[in-house]
């Protein structure tokens, strides 16, 4: 029982429409995809930048134990004079500089990677050098780097000096400090950029220009589903309001047929359904209509032959069961008439409607009290008249006293009619709308009713988009609720 109901709550937290919903899972799928995507390739990337860091690390260690070892064995008097050489026209990767003690550093720290290196390096050096004390190994920023004893910084040599060596452009790269003492006053500073000098930016994978780019692929795909997603639901749409429009006996339109081909097949049966149900519709009509005439004739033929019977019980009795029948035949009739108005949609005016009804004489005893809202509805005018006139006469025939209310439900308008009469019993209110159902109360009220008038109103009611109820007052007295979609021009 818990996964139907799991399964229930995600669904509800889905959007109601298609296209949100597509749009969602597209947004899931594609994020998903890509994050999975991103994380494999930083974790693969972050390893090979490990594996290439550590394998330069190795050989700059190698270097810079020559060249420690080299100082350590040259001639003190050479010493100045091989520096200057090497600063003015090269010969070794790093920027060499002799002081009488270490100078501190500014590190780069919070780092695996520098730490992997530093470690890797120093490692090395211990192996090259034997047993002389193990070199200190470091990474810092060159802005900041401290080359002499004397206090100088890379920013106050020459620029020859360090334009290849310690300041690239165009950004600074951490730089590589090793400072080993290699006889008793003597600290050998030497300083040079890794092999590869951005290798920091590929432990950080997830720059801010790649999670842009990732960013701006997502919004890439993201628009070209609704893009698509839309064309495709537009169809559909196109399909669902012409099936309403059917349905409300409003004159239906064929729907194009465009789209993809499965769309295009089902405008085009959707299309043909339409014209076969129009045509059964027509068809019925036609034989109601037909039936209904055709029965006038013999139902007068047979009253004018009663007229000849000497007996006049059964001559009243032959009477009364041809009036039923000729009353049967005229609301046969009428139903059809009051439901199939053939008429244009355009606003309507219900407060004008409902108090011009209201103000009709319906019965001598009659009293309306109206409470009206100023509503506008799109409809058929005479088909609505129509309708509220069958509620008004209704409830005006069984209770005499009415009350007519007409407000405003968000975008519904919302006509209640109340009457004081005897009300309807609750297992009569599912037949209430059925042709010909007459109550017994409504009987002794009415004996020339037919019994059309509420199913008349219902038909015309959801030819216009809206519905009816009906429940007994708890004071006493039938309410029956109507709701039509209302518009805003108030203008009509």
């Amino acid at each position: 029982m818990a996964k139907p109901e799991a399964a229930r709550r995600s669904f509800r937290l889905l959007p109601d429409s298609l296209l949100g919903r597509i749009v969602v899972v597209m947004a899931i799928g594609v994020i998903s995809a890509q994050l999975l995507g991103t994380l494999l390739w930083a974790r693969q990337l972050r390893e090979s930048a490990r594996a290439e860091a550590l394998i330069a690390g190795q050989h700059i260690a190698v270097n810079a134990a020559g060249s420690i070892r080299f100082f350590r064995d040259l001639p003190p008097q050479y010493r100045p004079l091989l520096i200057e050489q090497l600063r003015t026209m090269g010969g070794t990767r790093f920027f060499v500089n002799v002081n009488k003690s270490e100078i501190p550093l500014h590190p780069v720290r919070d780092n695996t990677l520098v730490d992997a290196v530093v470690n890797v390096i120093q490692q090395e050096l211990h192996k090259n050098l034997g047993n002389v004390q193990t070199p200190t190994v470091a990474f810092a920023w060159p802005e900041t780097l401290q080359v002499a004893d004397d206090g100088r910084t890379v920013q106050d040599l020459p620029e020859s000096w360090v334009e290849a060596t310690l300041l690239l452009h165009p950004r600074p790269a951490p730089v590589l400090v090793v400072q080993s003492e290699f006889e008793p006053g003597r600290w050998l500073f030497l300083a040079a950029p890794m092999p590869d000098p951005y290798f920091l930016d590929n432990a950080n994978p997830l720059t801010t220009d790649r999670v842009l780019m990732q960013l701006a692929t997502l919004a890439t795909v993201l628009l070209l589903s609704v893009l698509l997603v839309r064309g495709l639901i537009l169809p559909i749409n196109r399909i669902a309001s012409a099936a309403n429009a059917f349905g409300s006996a409003i004159s239906p339109e064929p729907v194009p047929e465009t789209g993809t081909a499965e769309l295009r097949r089902t405008a085009r049966a959707f299309n043909d359904m339409q014209a076969r149900i129009q045509g059964y519709l027509v068809d019925r009509e036609r034989l109601f209509l037909g039936i209904s005439h055709g029965l006038k004739t013999p139902i007068m033929r047979l009253k004018l032959r009663t007229e000849l019977l000497d007996d006049e019980t059964l001559r009243a009795e032959f009477h009364e069961d041809l009036d039923d029948l000729d009353v049967m035949v005229k609301s046969a009739l009428q139903s059809l008439k009051d439901t199939d108005i053939h008429e244009n949609v355009m606003p309507v005016r219900l407060d004008t409607l409902l108090e011009r009804l209201a103000r009709r004489p319906i019965h001598p005893d009659a009293h309306i009290e109206c409470d009206l809202a100023l509503i506008v509805v799109l409809g058929k005018p005479l088909a609505l008249e129509r309708a509220f006139s069958n509620l008004l006469d209704n409830a005006v025939l069984y209770g005499k006293r009415v009350q007519l209310r007409l407000s405003r439900m968000g975008a519904r308008a919302l006509i209640e009619v109340r009457d004081f009469g005897p009300g309807i019993p609750p297992s009569s209110m599912s037949v209430a709308f059925e042709p010909n159902v007459r109550l017994s109360h409504g009987q002794q009220q009415n004996r020339a009713g037919s019994g059309l008038g509420l199913g008349i109103a219902r038909n015309i009611f959801q030819a216009h988009q809206g519905e009816i109820r009906l429940h007994n007052h708890a004071e006493g007295g039938l309410v029956v609720t109507v709701m039509l979609p209302a518009v805003d021009d108030a203008s009509a």
